[in-house]
């Protein structure tokens, strides 16, 4: 398989994962306090939303890289 259409399926995966998933989440550590010696942390979570439209331009630009690199090495 060429490179070219690797990436265009890793492009398909990720356009498919970002539609099912509709975005992520990640975790930050917060300072609260912060006295002297005493220090108080919190966690907080932050969430990143994915528009539908970013999985489905992934998507339609995964297949045409698998196309092109189809057509390439044919």
């Amino acid at each position: 398989m060429k490179p070219i259409a690797m990436i265009g399926v890793l492009l398909i995966v990720a356009g498919v994962a970002a539609l099912a998933y509709e975005g992520f989440t990640y975790t930050t550590r917060e300072t609260v306090l912060d006295i002297g010696p005493i220090t108080a942390t919190a966690d907080k979570e932050n969430r990143v939303s994915l528009p539908p439209w970013v999985g489905i331009v992934a998507v339609a630009a995964g297949v045409g890289l698998v196309f092109a690199g189809q057509r390439k090495g044919a």
